[in-house]
Parts: structure tokens; sequence; C-alpha cells
């Protein structure tokens, strides 16, 4: 018997993994910019800086990023996918461990809670994703 119509190769749980993100940043980055306006004073010069370049990028590259992944999963484009992933492994994973364990950056307790979720985000969108675009590739 032949099959009608195409198959769907779009990744349920990346695409659930991608919303609960997208609703999260906003209350991610509301989080950071208080607590980094209260301890932003305390900090040297040299971590001034640091923390405004990478709240800066990360921010960036977060909106991208999801961009990406939506249309990647969402479409079936497997380099929009793939831009996804590996904006996910080389830019997001270091800034948002360099956001969580650097201790210079004197941590609060809500910071941190906030920063380990966002993690845990980055984290299982790369596992999914990588299955994701592997599935996409061997189908097309």
């Amino acid at each position: 018997m032949s099959r009608l119509g195409n198959e769907v190769v779009s990744s349920l749980p990346l695409q659930v993994s991608l919303y609960l993100n997208v609703v999260y940043f906003p209350v991610w980055l509301s989080i950071l910019l208080m607590v980094s306006v209260v301890k932003f004073p305390l900090l040297n010069y040299l971590y001034k800086f640091i923390l405004v370049t990478v709240l800066v990028a990360f921010v960036g590259i977060e909106v991208i990023r999801l961009y990406l992944g939506y249309l990647g999963n969402l479409q079936e484009r497997v380099p929009e996918l793939a831009g996804f992933w590996l904006l996910s492994i080389l830019l997001q994973l270091p800034l948002a461990s360099f956001l969580l364990f650097n201790t210079d950056l004197i941590l609060v307790p809500l910071e941190t809670a906030a920063g380990i979720i966002m993690f845990i985000f980055i984290i299982i969108e790369l596992i999914i994703g990588f299955f994701a675009l592997r599935t996409m590739t061997r189908h097309q």
C-alpha cells in the first residue's frame, strides 16, 4: 500500500522547548537586568565592561537562535536548524556558562536560579535539536 501525502519530520519536543524558551526569555532578561543594575556599582571596571558585552551579545544571539530554531523546525529546513544548533553550542552555551558559573560577577541567588533554568533550556534544545537535525537530514 502506498502512502499518500508527505511525512512530517518536525520535532514536537524541540518545538515545545523552543516555545517555552521564547516565553521564559523575557522573564530571564528582566531578572538579569534588575540584578545587574543593583550589582553594577559593586563590580570593577573590567567586569562592568564584560557584563555589558556578554549581555548584549547573549540577547542578540538568543533572538536569532530562537528564530532559526522556529524556522528550521516548523518549515523543515536543514540549514536553519543547523544554524540554530551551531549558535547554541558555539555561542550560547559558553555565554550562559560564563554568566552562571563566574563568581567574580557577584552572583545573586535569584540570578543563579534564573541562569540555571536558561542553561537547562539550552542543554535540552541541544540534545533534542541534534536528533531533530539528524532525522531531517536522513529524510531529505
